[in-house]
């Protein structure tokens, strides 16, 4: 999945062969704001403007925005995976949660 990132907000890139455009919508909100353009350049400046607007819309509108990710998850995994996930925890020193997040975090840095 190809995304773009503007103050916080990700967006999902997908290709339109019909039509011949790139577009995308934000993800992670409640609220639908979509965008497109026919060059990644175009793209790019079409996905900040949807941002600027929809926090401008919001801020008008007298209501909060939604936040892009609210940093919580929950994650189903085999009872004895989490036991195990939990040990490596307790051996790093670290909370699970810290632990998850810093193992997380290396993951996607090095991809």
């Amino acid at each position: 999945m190809n995304t773009l990132s503007y103050k916080g907000y990700t967006a999902k890139v997908e290709f339109d062969p019909e039509d011949n455009i790139l577009f995308g919508n934000i993800i992670g909100i409640r609220d639908t704001v979509g965008f497109h353009g026919e060059s990644v350049g175009e793209l790019k400046d079409a996905f900040q403007e949807a941002v600027d607007f929809y926090l401008e819309s919001c801020e008008k509108a007298g209501r909060e925005p939604n936040k892009p990710f609210s940093g919580k998850f929950v994650v189903r995994i085999d009872s004895s995976l989490h036991g195990e996930i939990a040990a490596a925890a307790v051996h790093a020193g670290k909370s699970l949660n810290k632990w998850v997040a810093d193992t997380l975090k290396q993951i996607i840095h090095t991809h």
